[in-house]
């Protein structure tokens, strides 16, 4: 998951952070962004329920069919 990302390569990415966003600004952009993350993995969660909903209600007219 985290896509080869080692320690040096985290800090050298913070450090970027730092520079662009300034230690006033980077609780926030951080706070954000996680915020935005959780949003896209709910909204994903969301969208995969109706197609999770129709497999199974296809399975068990699947199973009625077969006893």
């Amino acid at each position: 998951m985290l896509m080869g990302l080692t320690v040096p390569k985290l800090l050298l990415i913070l450090g970027i952070g730092l520079l662009v966003f300034g230690p006033g600004k980077l609780p926030l952009v951080g706070k954000s962004l996680g915020k935005s993350v959780r949003e896209f993995k709910s909204a994903v969660a969301e969208d995969e329920k109706p197609e999770l909903k129709q497999l199974a209600q296809s399975e068990q007219k699947t199973e009625t069919v077969v006893k």
